[in-house]
């Protein structure tokens, strides 16, 4: 009988030891993940200003006022070659599509 109870009480100290570390790897991944978003929003800052904000008469357009779907369109649009530039079309193609998406989100008003 004292070995049943053993076996249950080791079982239940793993299963909340799993419990912790699952739940401290689930935060350090969502940290790991914000990091990574605002990485990529943060190479915009390079011309735009951060935050993209910019400049007023800086040579950069200011993106600061783009909605999220509006920076997207502006991105894609890049791109695809469908809208003109000097360096945003090269920036555009190296980027993937969910790349520019959660760039797009990161820096556009929602």
């Amino acid at each position: 009988m004292r070995s049943k109870h053993l076996k249950t009480a080791l079982l239940a100290s793993a299963m909340i030891g799993l419990g912790q570390w699952s739940g401290t790897s689930l935060a350090q991944n969502a940290a790991a993940a914000d990091l990574y978003k605002r990485g990529l929003a943060a190479t915009c800052a390079n011309c735009h200003g951060t935050d993209g904000k910019g400049v007023v008469d800086g040579g950069m357009p200011l993106i600061n006022g783009l909605s999220s779907e509006q920076m997207l369109t502006q991105l894609k649009a890049f791109k695809s070659g469908a809208r003109e530039g000097t360096i945003m079309p090269q920036l555009a193609k190296g980027y993937s599509d969910e790349q520019l998406e959660t760039i797009a989100n990161q820096l556009g008003k929602k």
